[in-house]
């Protein structure tokens, strides 16, 4: 647009856009985190910093913003994406491999793909420096990925190595047909011991780097079995419907029963260093799957890594 030059010239990432009917009445700063989702407090930098105009003008945070009005948003560079490094995963075992798929036993410590700001070990760069060929369906540096673990949860991943494979294993997650088991220790004792977490989960609104449950979040679904009750916390075999980001960590804090060790959703650090646990007591035990080829229901289970093993044994033994 010819004129005078914009408070936004020069950002790397600039968006035109209309404000849509369902965010009419809403604060510009909630506004602009559900648009283009990231936290309400980078919204409000955003505005403060004189990125952002309504109608060609300047605003503040706490305006509230109509239906049709015209957003010009000046975005920060996007951070870029390490390139794949093929290197080595030590303790990361493959339990099975065939033309189609192959599935891992992820360590902790292990990312699922590289990431902006990731610098550490990851599977497909692992599954790369072991030889084995993945999809290239996708963004170039997920190889194959069709769900992820964090890096701090171990356990069963699958990855895919044909493009057929790719198609069909996505559309199985988006679809909720593959079944999804996870131990995971959590302090006190859920009541009722046996249920069902139905909540929405977002990015939370103050911290970049966690997610909560929040009124415009994604549908997320959790099911949860209590195993073992001890004094000090429970075993709990988890089932997810959804697989949002942070889901059962998110789910159990928001229960006030957060993964022992997990201090980022509030665990207690004295039981944490209590039971020798070093990152959130959180485990995927078991993937059911259809196979992408044969359309045969498989199964893979993974054993509890010895820092888990240990900390339980412990829990066990102060009953």
């Amino acid at each position: 647009m010819a004129g005078a030059p914009s408070i936004l010239d020069g950002v790397t990432d600039r968006r035109t856009l209309p404000v849509p009917e369902g965010l009419e009445g809403e604060r510009l700063d909630a506004a602009l985190a559900r648009l283009f989702g990231f936290s309400r407090t980078k919204a409000a930098e955003l505005v403060s910093s004189g990125a952002v105009l309504v109608d060609g003008a300047t605003a503040v945070k706490s305006d509230r913003v109509h239906a049709g009005a015209w957003l010009d948003v000046g975005l920060p560079p996007a951070r870029v994406v390490p390139d794949l490094v093929a290197e080595p995963v030590p303790g990361m075992v493959v339990l099975h491999d065939d033309d189609h798929i192959v599935v891992v036993d992820k360590p902790v410590g292990v990312a699922a793909h590289p990431s902006p700001g990731w610098t550490g070990p990851t599977v497909v760069g692992g599954l790369a420096a072991a030889g084995f060929r993945t999809s290239t369906s996708g963004a170039a540096e997920r190889q194959g990925v069709v769900h992820r673990l964090d890096v701090g949860t171990s356990g069963v991943m699958v990855v895919a190595k044909s493009e057929r494979a790719y198609t069909q294993l996505k559309r199985a997650f988006k679809d909720r047909t593959v079944e999804k088991i996870y131990h995971a220790l959590v302090q006190g004792h859920p009541d009722p011991s046996r249920g069902t977490v139905d909540a929405p989960i977002g990015r939370h609104p103050t911290a970049d780097y966690k997610w909560a449950v929040t009124a415009h979040g994604k549908p997320s679904v959790t099911h949860y079995d209590t195993l073992e009750a001890h004094r000090a916390a429970s075993l709990l075999e988890v089932t997810l419907e959804t697989g949002r980001t942070h889901q059962i960590r998110v789910h159990m804090a928001a229960m006030r029963h957060p993964c022992v060790g997990d201090l980022t959703y509030g665990a207690d650090p004295t039981l944490a260093a209590r039971l020798g646990v070093q990152r959130q007591w959180l485990h995927a035990m078991r993937l059911r799957f259809d196979h992408p080829e044969t359309g045969e229901a498989v199964e893979f289970t993974s054993r509890y890594p010895d820092d888990l093993s240990d900390a339980l044994d412990r829990l066990r033994s102060n009953d």
